[in-house]
């Protein structure tokens, strides 16, 4: 099914466009009354034709103000927009955040790091599967952060681990790549994360960004899914809602970036509530 048939088949589509149209029809009613009780002599207006012209006008009011549209919203305080999008993290030249394991591993051998996955796709794309280089740089990123603990040697990859919350920033054409430590890496290379881990991880990760993005736009995955294996407690919907959330709780303090861009995999974002989300991200306008 089409996304927008899938939108307007939702039960908030025509509560909302049910609340509209008969919203406009109470207000044109009203008008046209008020009008006739002032010009009596515009009593011939009521007739058929004029009651028809008031229900399709309404009827086309419903309609506008209730169709689905991008999911974005733009706030004054904090003066920031939030858009939750359907695309290629990799496509545009906006910073980017990449979720990785407390052990930052990069090798995509041994089945540590999945091709596929967003981090498999940048050491592909932009290290050309050279994961030397973007070792390298990755720790140079973590001097300033101590290692809580070390796994055994028998493990396949990295063996040091760091806290949940770790960022580790890295230069890339002009942009920040910030990896974000938000799971843990077990000694059979079995990632996982609760969400306490995933919301410490995301207010750690906005006080890094405030530091490094220059005010500019920040795209970021759906954080929880993938590796860190609780979609089944934080399902894609509710995980948005807590980056959104983080974001605003940490732009309330100080600016963050101008714009933050949620990227969504087309597969998972056909079947978010997109008129929900709208709600959610428009009922923090006033809060």
């Amino acid at each position: 099914m089409h996304p927008l048939w899938a939108d307007i088949g939702t039960r908030r589509f025509w509560k909302h466009f049910s609340i509209k149209t008969f919203a406009a029809v109470g207000t044109l009613s009203t008008a046209y009354k008020l009008l006739v009780t002032w010009k009596p002599e515009w009593a011939w207006l009521h007739d058929g034709g004029t009651l028809a012209v008031l229900i399709v006008i309404s009827f086309v009011t419903g309609i506008v103000t209730s169709w689905p549209r991008p999911i974005s919203q733009t706030y004054d305080k904090p003066k920031t927009k939030i858009s939750i999008v359907k695309g290629d993290m990799l496509a545009g030249n906006e910073h980017l955040v990449i979720g990785a394991c407390d052990t930052f591993d990069t090798e995509t051998r041994y089945n540590i790091i999945a091709k596929e996955s967003l981090l498999g796709q940048i050491i592909g794309r932009f290290y050309g599967d050279e994961v030397a280089d973007l070792d390298a740089e990755l720790d140079k990123a973590l001097v300033s952060h101590m290692p809580i603990d070390t796994l055994p040697l028998t493990k396949a990859g990295k063996h040091k681990t760091y806290a949940i919350g770790t960022v580790a920033p890295v230069k890339q054409a002009g942009r920040f790549l910030f990896f974000l430590a938000y799971c843990r890496m077990d000694e059979h290379n079995n990632a996982r994360a609760t969400v306490d881990d995933v919301w410490k991880a995301l207010l750690a990760l906005w006080i890094e960004v405030s530091k490094k993005a220059n005010e500019k736009s920040v795209s970021i995955p759906v954080i929880g899914g993938g590796m860190a294996r609780i979609s089944q407690v934080l399902p894609a919907q509710d995980a948005i809602r807590l980056t959104i959330l983080s974001f605003m709780f940490a732009s309330r303090r100080e600016q963050v970036c101008d714009q933050l861009n949620i990227l969504v995999q087309p597969d998972v974002y056909d079947k978010l509530d997109r008129l929900e989300l709208q709600a959610f991200l428009s009922s923090l306008k006033g809060s």
